[in-house]
């Protein structure tokens, strides 16, 4: 068999056999320090920062200058963060507001429509279905329509003509010869009424409020006002 020697390079000396356990008794005396010593968080960093020294990108120990350049360093991203965050914290408050903005709108813009404001409608006067009703009716007609009369001249006619009877019917006077009795409140005869009717009231002869305010027209064309009426008319 050929023989094989190591080159000389490769070779162990007793040196540095000795050299070899003394760095392996010195990790196995290392690892136990470690396992035995307290879990107190801050006791590796204190050893750590003691025993590790930092260094710069190309391996050398930092300096002085390279350590206050990295602080400047720290100092300007810590800067531009705050700055960051300042500027996203105004941009919010600019969003929020500007929402705010739109919804006052959106509130303004639905609550706007709104309808006119409408009078409301007069309540219908109320008339008493007897002959102080019909009086008081007819003479806020008359009133609307610009005839003239009275409360007084109205019911002094009435009460001679027909005695307050609204289907009073004259059947014995020229009128009733001729085929034209007078009838109603005011006993007016039916081409009287057609020609003096006052609109707004009932087309009938023998309505009350149609046949006062139709003989009130025709005596205030006649006479100037069913107030200067004191006999047959």
């Amino acid at each position: 068999m050929p023989n094989f020697t190591l080159p000389r390079t490769a070779r162990f000396t007793r040196t540095h056999k000795i050299s070899a356990a003394v760095v392996a008794t010195a990790s196995c005396a290392a690892a136990l320090a470690f396992t035995a010593a307290p879990s107190d968080a801050a006791t590796p960093s204190a050893h750590a920062s003691a025993l590790v020294k930092p260094v710069s990108a190309n391996g050398m120990p930092l300096t002085a200058k390279d350590r206050a350049d990295d602080g400047k360093k720290d100092r300007a991203i810590a800067s531009s963060v705050a700055d960051r965050l300042k500027v996203t914290a105004v941009e919010k408050q600019g969003h929020t507001a500007k929402q705010a903005a739109s919804r006052s709108v959106e509130r303004k813009a639905i609550a706007a429509p709104k309808t006119a404001h409408k009078a409301a409608p007069k309540a219908v006067k109320q008339y008493s279905n007897n002959l102080d009703g019909w009086i008081r009716e007819s003479l806020d007609i008359m009133k609307a329509k610009g005839i003239p009369g009275s409360y007084e001249g109205l019911h002094r006619n009435i009460m001679r003509e027909s005695s307050g009877n609204p289907n009073a019917v004259n059947d014995w006077d020229i009128n009733a010869i001729n085929g034209i009795p007078s009838k109603g409140l005011l006993q007016v005869i039916q081409p009287t009424f057609d020609r003096y009717h006052v609109s707004g009231t009932a087309n009938k002869l023998t309505d009350p409020v149609a046949n006062i305010t139709a003989a009130a027209n025709y005596a205030a064309h006649r006479y100037g006002s069913i107030d200067n009426v004191n006999s047959a008319y």
